[in-house]
C-alpha cells in the first residue's frame, strides 16, 4: 500500500490539464503578455538554423508535434516551461521574438529541406522581397496549425514547476543536467543564477577546476561551484541519486531567503584560495609521488573542497595552511576510506554517503 499512497500524494502535487491551440492564438497571448517566453535562459537551447528548418516544415507539412508546457501563474499568465525552441523557432521566423532588452531578433531565414528544396531563402513575411516571403495564404496556414498545450495549473504545490521542467529535458539539442538546473535557478530568481555565476568565475575557483572546453561549454564550471555549495548546506540522503540530490537542492538554494550569501561566498572564495595557493591548477587531480596529474576527479574534489571549507577557520590559524593541505592531498590516495569507496564500479551514491563526512574529519587539523 505504501507505492500506492506515494503514487497518490504524487499525483496530487501536479494538477494540470490541456488542450489544442492554434499559434496563431499563442502568437496573440505572446505579444500581450499574457504567455511568457523568459529570454533569460534561451542561451541554453542550441537549435541550429536546421532544425529550426525542421520544424518549419513539419509543421508546413502538418507533421504532429510534440506538445509544449506551460504553468499557469496566479494572475492566469501562462509562463512556459518545456517548449521554447519549438515556440522560439515559430516566434522567431515570424519576426515577433523579443530579446531581454525586449528588442527583437532578427526574423530568420530557412533553408531547402529534402522534401521543401524550395524553401530555401524563404523569410515570414518581407515587403520589398516577395519572391522569398511566404504567401499569404500559407502565413495564414501556419497560423491556424494547431499543437498540444498542456497547462501546469496554480493549485500544484509551488516547486511543481520546477520539477517537471527538470523531467521535460527535449528537443534536438538535450541539455546537459547542469543546464537545465541553471534554467531552474533562473525560474526560480535569476539573482541566485547570476551569484551562482559570479562564484564560478571566481579566479581561484576557476584556477583549481580548469575544465576543459568541451566541459566549459555544459556549463561543469556552475556544477561544481553549485556542488560546493550544495555539500556545505543540504545534508545528503542516503541512496539519493546524485543529480537527483543536485536537482533538489538547487530549488532548496533558490528558494531559500535565509540563505546568507555574502558568507557563503566569503567561504567559497577563501576555501578555493586556500586550495589554489597550496595545489595550484592540479588541485584536484590524483598525486603520482612527484606532482598532480591525470584528470580532473570529482571525488578529490569533494574530499579537498568540503573538507577545507568545514575546517576553514582551524585551518587558517595554522602556521602553515599551505602545507597542511598539501600533504593531506598528497597522502589522499593512500588512504585505505578513499580508495575503497573510489574507483572503477563504485557508484556516486556510495561514494558521497561514504566520503563527504570522512573528508571533514581528514582535513580536521
Amino acid at each position: 500500500m505504501a507505492l500506492e499512497k506515494e503514487i497518490e500524494t504524487g499525483r496530487q502535487d501536479i494538477y494540470a490539464e490541456g488542450y489544442d491551440m492554434s499559434f496563431g492564438e499563442l502568437v496573440s497571448l505572446y505579444k500581450n503578455k499574457e504567455l511568457i517566453v523568459n529570454p533569460a535562459y534561451q542561451r541554453f537551447f542550441r537549435w541550429e538554423i536546421s532544425q529550426k528548418t525542421r520544424f518549419i516544415e513539419s509543421i508546413v507539412l502538418r507533421i504532429p508535434v510534440p506538445p509544449i508546457f506551460v504553468f499557469q501563474k496566479e494572475d492566469g499568465v501562462w509562463e512556459l516551461i518545456d517548449g521554447l525552441q519549438r515556440l522560439s523557432t515559430v516566434f522567431e521566423f515570424m519576426g515577433i521574438l523579443r530579446k531581454e532588452e525586449e528588442k527583437l531578433y532578427p526574423p530568420s531565414v530557412m533553408e531547402g529541406t529534402k522534401l521543401l528544396p524550395s524553401l530555401s531563402g524563404k523569410q515570414w513575411e518581407k515587403e520589398d522581397d516577395e519572391a522569398n516571403s511566404l504567401s499569404s495564404s500559407l502565413r495564414i496556414e501556419i497560423k491556424r496549425t494547431r499543437i498540444r498545450v498542456e497547462i501546469l495549473q496554480k493549485g500544484s504545490t509551488p516547486n511543481a514547476k520546477f520539477e517537471l521542467f527538470q523531467r521535460l529535458n527535449t528537443g534536438g539539442s538535450p541539455l546537459s543536467e547542469q543546464e537545465v538546473r541553471n534554467c531552474v535557478m533562473i525560474m526560480i530568481d535569476p539573482t541566485f543564477y547570476e551569484w551562482v555565476e559570479g562564484l564560478s568565475k571566481d579566479s581561484a575557483f576557476s584556477g583549481t577546476v580548469e575544465l576543459t572546453e568541451a566541459a566549459d561549454v555544459k556549463r561543469k564550471d556552475m556544477e561544481f561551484a553549485l556542488r560546493f555549495l550544495t555539500f556545505m548546506n543540504v545534508p545528503y540522503t542516503n541512496g539519493l541519486d546524485v543529480h537527483e540530490y543536485l536537482d533538489s537542492a538547487t530549488i532548496k538554494l533558490a528558494t531559500d531567503k535565509s540563505l546568507n550569501r555574502s558568507t557563503e561566498r566569503n567561504r567559497f572564495k577563501e576555501t578555493f584560495a586556500l586550495i589554489q595557493m597550496a595545489l595550484g591548477s592540479g588541485a584536484f587531480r590524483r598525486f603520482d609521488g612527484a606532482g598532480h596529474s591525470g584528470q580532473f576527479l570529482t571525488s578529490i574534489f569533494e574530499v579537498l573542497a568540503v573538507g577545507v571549507a568545514s575546517n576553514l577557520t582551524a585551518i587558517q590559524a595554522l602556521g602553515d595552511p599551505s602545507d597542511f593541505i598539501t600533504k593531506k592531498a598528497q597522502g589522499l590516495g593512500s588512504e585505505e576510506t578513499y580508495r575503497r569507496n573510489t574507483g572503477a564500479g563504485v557508484r556516486g551514491t556510495t561514494r558521497l554517503s561514504n566520503l563527504l563526512s570522512w573528508g571533514v574529519a581528514y582535513l580536521k587539523p
